[in-house]
């Protein structure tokens, strides 16, 4: 599965919140094969991906971790930092080297509480990310488990 280009960071934040937030940013590299995160642990980063690609997974009991979508230049790694309990709901692993910018979750946390008009673009940004992963996660355990699919596929 390719990464979805409505959950890009231009398209949904304006010129001045996405400002505001890559003021929080640093440069970060991994090398290919590297595991982010894994589902449970404590979400305290996250990322926008500048260059390579990472596989989002999930556990399902009995099987190997199920790749959900892969994620690419622009496209938002996490947000389960933004949630409580601040735990990752899926798991994360390069595929290639990875370039990304990295955010410290309880600075950026702090700024949306300091600064609400900030804080309520990030939050819809983010809920458009979670929604529409929850649907990709949908569809691809249903093509995966269903008897039948999901239906997508004609």
């Amino acid at each position: 599965m390719t990464s979805m280009t409505v959950s890009r960071l231009p398209r949904l934040l304006s010129a001045e919140y996405r400002g505001r937030l890559m003021t929080l940013a640093h440069e970060a590299r991994y090398p290919s094969g590297i595991r982010l995160f894994d589902e449970g642990r404590r979400a305290d980063h996250f990322w926008i991906i500048r260059s390579g690609a990472v596989a989002l997974d999930m556990r399902v009991p009995g099987r190997r971790p199920v790749v959900l979508e892969t994620l690419g230049f622009g496209d938002l790694l996490g947000w389960s930092w933004l949630f409580p309990p601040h735990t990752w709901q899926f798991g994360a692993e390069t595929v290639g080297p990875v370039s990304a910018h990295e955010f410290d979750a309880e600075a950026v946390r702090r700024m949306c509480l300091d600064d609400p008009e900030t804080g309520h673009a990030i939050t819809m940004w983010v809920g458009d990310v979670v929604a529409r992963r929850l649907q990709v996660a949908r569809t691809r355990l249903l093509d995966l488990y269903a008897p039948y699919g999901s239906g997508s596929r004609g």
